[in-house]
């Protein structure tokens, strides 16, 4: 619809319950709040920016999940491609990113129940209450949301619906290189030297990096992946040779929880790396905060920054940021929206999350109630429900969708409830660190409310 309102949509609009509710973004938990929804009668459109369902996940198709199959599908999924079919692989496998997509998202894309109300190549541009700005109260409830959007011949148009399920993930929004949150002076202009992200090191990326001088900047699961992969390209290519430079002062969890980490892939990568930074295979740069990057006449960088209060230089062919993410809010922006003002992350969540004050692996099962706005029928869920927060696991955004779906079909004790248990990393740190080891906080804890969980964990 791209067109003004006529008299037949204002009078459409006169039953806003009757409309769909919109999901936007189709990866793992956009794909699994459609089910949920079509379980309670309700009608979803999806609008996913990508040609092909899980166009994030295929980004990072090349790396190998650290949660096995059986943590990385969604039960009610599972029963809708069953009924098609479909075979549940080994459940204790472990699937790449691409294994994700083409054996679990691509099938459930093409069920008849999917395949009709999935709008690929629309980009959501902007969502407001349709006649109401953000600033008029006087019957805001009662309007349906408007969802603006591109889609892939470049033509502008709308949906009208009576939710909205924001599911559109983080991973097209980076954090940058710079140690202040703002990209390094010179970031932007070295961006062709720059990857974000996970890049396919041994795969079809190789030739950047081969017999090249890599810098790795972070200390998460991303960057834990890629300086794997750099130490193998070093061993097979002569030449390449690797700097690992990350701000973190506390180096008690950097390599994870090993073998208390109950997803045992998980633990082992922290393994893998330790004995290869104990082997001497990565120059280590900490703590060091990147403030400029100076790109030379032949194209090489000069990353500047300050370890320890002191002036340091690094000198690489190639940098690698692997900082984290963050949520892309501006198709919010005509939205009531309530955020923690560190995380942006819906405010009731952000105390589970808060990497300055705990971080145990495991944020207790949360829902509706958490995940609801000041803008009615509006649900932010999956990884941009984390906002800038680092740990996510596929298995917290398929219980955020099932709950959001139980609350808009009414179904408050279902919405509520926990129907989730999540394994630990084995890491707990923060404030209370010591005295959460003690009381084992961070032992499984399901049937606890949410709401009056420990916060440790």
């Amino acid at each position: 619809m791209n067109r003004p309102l006529n008299s037949s949509d204002r009078r459409a609009l006169g039953a806003v319950s009757e409309l769909p509710v919109a999901i936007i973004g189709a990866g793992p938990v956009g794909l699994a709040a459609a089910v949920h929804l079509l379980g309670h009668g309700i009608e979803p459109v999806i609008l996913e920016a990508g040609m092909q369902v899980g166009a994030a996940v295929r980004d990072w198709g090349h790396v190998p999940m650290f949660s096995p199959w059986g943590y990385s599908t969604d039960k009610a999924t599972v029963a809708l491609l069953q009924r098609q079919g479909w075979t549940h692989p080994d459940e204790g496998g472990y699937p790449t990113g691409l294994d994700l997509a083409e054996r679990y998202l691509d099938p459930l894309a093409a069920t008849p129940e999917i395949a009709r109300r999935l709008r690929l190549g629309t980009r959501v541009t902007g969502i407001a209450r349709a006649g109401h700005g953000k600033v008029r109260t006087a019957g805001r409830d009662d309007r349906p949301f408007e969802v603006r959007f591109v889609d892939g011949s470049g033509q502008e148009g709308r949906v009208f619906v009576h939710a909205v399920i924001d599911a559109s993930g983080t991973w097209s929004s980076p954090n940058p290189a710079g140690a202040g949150g703002l990209p390094a002076i010179g970031e932007r202009a070295a961006a062709a030297r720059i990857r974000y992200g996970m890049p396919d090191v041994l795969g079809r990326e190789r030739d950047r990096y081969a017999g090249r001088r890599v810098l790795v900047v972070g200390s998460g699961h991303s960057a834990t992946g890629t300086l794997l992969d750099l130490a193998e390209l070093a061993r097979q290519a002569a030449g390449t040779s690797i700097v690992w430079a990350f701000r973190n002062t506390d180096q008690a969890k950097l390599f994870g929880g090993g073998e208390a980490d109950q997803l045992p892939r998980r633990g082992a990568l922290g393994l893998r790396l330790r004995a290869l930074a104990e082997a001497g295979a990565y120059e280590i740069v900490a703590p060091f905060a990147v403030d400029a990057i100076e790109t030379a006449s032949d194209g090489n960088l000069r990353i500047l920054g300050d370890r320890e209060g002191t002036a340091r230089t690094i000198e690489a062919d190639e940098m690698v940021v692997a900082t984290g993410l963050r949520p892309d809010l501006s198709i919010l922006g005509e939205l009531r929206i309530d955020l923690d003002p560190a995380l942006d992350c819906p405010r009731a969540l952000a105390p589970l999350i808060d990497p300055n004050e705990h971080s145990c692996g495991t944020v207790r099962p949360h829902g509706a109630a958490e995940l609801a706005q000041p803008e009615p029928g509006l649900f932010i869920i999956g990884m941009k429900a984390y906002g800038r927060a680092p740990t996510f696991l596929l298995a917290t955004g398929y219980e955020q969708a099932r709950s959001v779906a139980a609350y808009l079909a009414g179904d408050l004790e279902a919405a509520a409830r926990v129907e989730l248990d999540l394994p630990e990393t084995g890491v707990c740190n923060g404030p209370g660190r010591r005295e959460a080891e003690e009381a084992a906080c961070c032992g499984p804890a399901a049937s606890v409310a949410p709401a009056k969980a420990s916060a440790c964990c």
